[in-house]
């Protein structure tokens, strides 16, 4: 036994145990202590260094390791006590298992003894009740014997006293009999196998059928005219029938509706003028009469629950929706819109007058909740220029949607012929695209009266018109339907959408320029140019313009453009909110299948072929600038001045044009931002590009083109808010894009300005400044600096070296003429002579 024990203490000595940290956590939480050797992260070394930290310390090595081996010898104790303590757990388990056995033997003996005891006594106590639940079952079946011959007692008299009623028709006393007779049979329905029983409830299932018929027979022979006397017992005969079968009250009312239809039948049959739909109100109005006559003649005579005036209107309206069916099937060739429309106005009205007065109860069909919009909404069509939206709700004020069924409860027939509506909508919007062209061509924007409109005032009227007209179409399409014809509505808007984007504001894009309109502006840019100037300018501003190959647009043709994109962006916001509308006045059904976002996407691209004439437009004058500057002489310019003519040139027109177009473009002012970026993202691409073609460059003239390029840039950084009496700053994006693509052309002169002192150091400083540069573009640059062929190679060949590389040996030097400090000092010169123009 102490073998096995000193065994396992040798193998926890020899093994080394880690825990994962949450375990060991808990560890250190249950058993904290602050000895090293209970530490996780217990290093040897590092325990050793703490207890003997010099060599003087070596010299208590004894009683150190004297200490270490007391405690190796407390913990054996400790742990072999623990051992042994653990061989008597097993024996001391099973003890106690065998007393638990024990404890549940003695328990399951007292719970049976419980339970034969319970069963004794509910014996006990069945003996003691017995004869109780007998007499309680006793007094039951009496009270059930005596209550049953009362009703029989009452039920025998009842039906004597209903037979003598009946035979003398007294209906007025007859009720309350008949109505207790009713109810008492009720209890009687379980023993009808009786004889007796039997035949009372014979007899009084035959004093039913008899009153029925008799009451039935009354009423026919008063509203025939023979018996008219008798209507006030027919009063009391109404209420008798309301407690019989409910069959004989509704085959009495169907007659009796019949009979109160059969003039309407003959005065509007096919063959009759009325019966046309020209005459449909003739149909409405002898209803009204109908009713008023009915309810001061008769209205007292049936119980107001029967709502008698309200199913004549209902079968009313069964009966004119058949008739209209039939006859608009026979007649069909006759109907146009007009008529048309006139019907289901009048039926509309009709209709809603009904729902007003009656409240649908009795309909027999499940009729759906057909939304209707009530009344008539005009839409003023004025002459404002400034368009609203027509189908923002703050707008116009929407009628509330009646859920009454009588709604469409005729109006259903005209279903089918919709198609004449949409037919008729189809050719006034055909019209109506025509008028707007020929309007547009007899006065076209951009005239004289048009030059001081700004923002949403350059939009066409004729998009405003076009969508009023779109929002009666539906106003008034939701009147007759709102199923299956929305669709068909929905796609002939689709339709003049698109004419109207392709013949008033895409095709007179395409002709705009078509003339040369540059001639009309060079007096007003030579006027403007004279402030900037120095003299001798006039002459090479005139030179440029016969150089310039690119014509520009007038005023006018500006203002055209600058009109069509803002009719494009209203008409693409207005486009979303009819599509809204249109699936908001649809039924659930088929809203989904509305889809206005082809016709969005041609207003879209009407817009981006204005901001690409206007950006064509902006380009033009400064294409043929930037052609200027590279035949300008560069290297034989001997001082740095003013800007360049050419500069001045860009400034001007773009103080000229910009402007005029950000006040055009103030309704949409994003798409004038979007111009202003595609323009600097245009220019800054042909600057770099027109850089490179300046060659050979003189120190002086790479000094006099990175002042001008600077110049450009802060005229380029002022674009947005050129012409602005208040300081306004720039887009932040729009900047974003100026200052990294200008940073570009300023490295380049840079670099050009820079001596070659060795051909490593020069390429990484090209590298440094022009991160993404390539060979191609590597190589222009040099081009600039005028070196030769053969002095390039060994640059382009250490360029394409990896960073660090030095092609020759030994370090060559291909400084120009002048020293590194004095071009050093020409830099910042330049920088104060540009700080200075700022």
């Amino acid at each position: 036994m102490e073998t096995n024990e000193e065994n396992d203490l040798s193998d926890l000595q020899s093994s080394v145990y880690t825990f994962p940290s949450s375990v060991q956590n808990v560890i250190d939480q249950v058993l904290s202590s602050d000895d090293p050797l209970d530490q996780a992260n217990f290093t040897v070394v590092d325990h050793i260094n703490f207890l003997f930290p010099t060599e003087q310390s070596l010299s208590n090595i004894d009683d150190v390791m004297n200490k270490m081996e007391l405690e190796i010898q407390t913990i054996d104790k400790e742990m072999s006590a623990v051992v042994c303590g653990q061989t008597d757990i097993g024996q001391d388990g099973k003890a106690a298992l065998e007393d638990a056995q024990k404890v549940i033997k003695q328990l399951f003996v007292h719970i049976k003894d419980i339970k034969d005891k319970a069963e004794q006594s509910e014996e006990e106590v069945k003996e003691i009740t017995r004869d109780i639940k007998q007499l309680d079952f006793a007094k039951r079946n009496l009270v059930t014997s005596i209550t049953t011959l009362n009703h029989l007692h009452m039920l025998v008299e009842g039906v004597d006293t209903l037979k003598t009623l009946t035979q003398k028709k007294q209906y007025g006393e007859i009720i309350l009999p008949l109505q207790a007779v009713t109810e008492v049979m009720q209890h009687f329905n379980g023993y009808m196998d009786i004889p007796q029983i039997k035949q009372l409830s014979d007899e009084v299932r035959q004093i039913h059928i008899e009153l029925a018929q008799q009451i039935t027979t009354d009423f026919k022979e008063a509203f025939s005219g023979q018996n008219p006397k008798y209507f006030n017992q027919l009063t009391d005969g109404c209420l008798v029938l309301s407690v019989l079968d409910p069959k004989v009250k509704k085959d009495l009312l169907t007659w009796f509706i019949d009979i109160q239809l059969k003039e309407y039948a003959h005065l509007f049959d096919e063959n009759q003028d009325y019966a046309w739909l020209d005459k449909i109100d003739k149909r409405y109005a002898w209803l009204k009469k109908h009713l008023l006559d009915f309810e001061s003649k008769f209205g007292t005579i049936f119980p107001p629950d029967w709502e008698v005036s309200e199913r004549i209107a209902i079968q009313f309206c069964y009966v004119t929706r058949e008739a209209l069916t039939k006859l608009m099937h026979k007649r069909r060739s006759e109907i146009d819109v007009k008529l048309l429309l006139y019907a289901i106005q009048r039926t509309a009205n009709f209709e809603t007058l009904l729902a007003k007065r009656f409240t649908g109860s009795k309909l027999s069909i499940s009729n759906p909740e057909i939304p209707s919009e009530n009344g008539n909404t005009t839409v003023k069509n004025t002459e404002n220029k400034t368009p609203g939206n027509p189908f923002e709700e703050n707008n116009q004020v929407e009628h509330q949607q009646s859920t009454s069924p009588f709604i469409n409860l005729i109006g259903s027939c005209f279903e089918p012929y919709l198609y004449i509506y949409i037919e008729s909508l189809d050719r006034n919007l055909a019209d109506l695209i025509n008028k707007f062209v020929s309007d547009y061509k007899a006065q076209p924007p951009g005239g004289k009266d048009f030059e001081d409109n700004e923002g949403s005032n350059s939009v066409l009227s004729s998009c405003a018109d076009l969508f009023v007209f779109y929002k009666k179409c539906i106003l008034q399409c939701t009147q007759l339907s709102t199923g299956i014809i929305m669709l068909s509505l929905a796609e002939t808007f689709q339709k003049y959408l698109r004419e109207y984007a392709l013949k008033i504001l895409q095709n007179n894009l395409t002709k705009i320029g078509s003339g040369v309109g540059i001639s009309t502006s060079v007096s007003s840019i030579t006027r403007d140019f004279r402030d900037l100037s120095t003299s001798g300018f006039i002459q090479n501003l005139q030179s440029f313009l016969r150089e310039g190959e690119n014509t520009r647009f007038s005023k006018e043709e500006q203002a055209r453009i600058c009109c069509i994109l803002t009719t494009a962006e209203y008409c693409l916001e207005t486009t979303q909110q009819l599509e809204e509308k249109l699936r908001e006045k649809t039924d659930k059904c088929y809203a989904k299948r509305i889809n206005l976002s082809q016709e969005q996407d041609i207003f879209d691209g009407v817009i981006s072929n204005c901001i690409q004439l206007l950006l064509q437009d902006l380009e033009a004058a400064c294409d043929s600038a930037l052609t200027t500057m590279t035949k300008m002489q560069w290297s034989s310019i001997e001082a740095v001045g003013d800007q360049s003519n050419y500069v001045n040139t860009i400034v001007v027109h773009l103080r000229q044009t910009i402007p005029t177009i950000r006040d055009r473009l103030s309704s949409c002012r994003k798409y004038f931002t979007q111009l202003c970026v595609k323009f600097a993202n245009s220019f800054i691409v042909k600057l770099v590009q027109q850089l490179y073609k300046c060659k050979p460059l003189s120190a002086v003239g790479a000094e006099q083109l990175l002042l001008d390029v600077h110049m450009l840039k802060t005229a380029l950084l002022d674009l947005p808010c050129t012409g602005y009496q208040v300081q306004r700053k720039a887009p932040a994006s729009y900047v974003k894009v100026v200052i990294q693509g200008m940073a570009n052309a300023e490295m380049i002169l840079k670099i050009v300005m820079s001596p070659i002192d060795s051909s490593s150091d020069f390429v990484k400083e090209c590298k440094m400044r022009l991160p993404d540069l390539q060979v191609s573009e590597f190589q222009k640059i040099l081009d600039m600096k005028g070196l030769k062929k053969t002095e390039q190679v060994i640059l382009i060949e250490q360029f394409k070296q990896p960073e660090g590389t030095d092609v020759s040996q030994t370090t060559k030097n291909y400084a120009t003429q002048e020293s590194p400090e004095h071009e050093a000092g020409r830099i910042r010169k330049l920088e104060k002579l540009i700080k200075k123009r700022i």
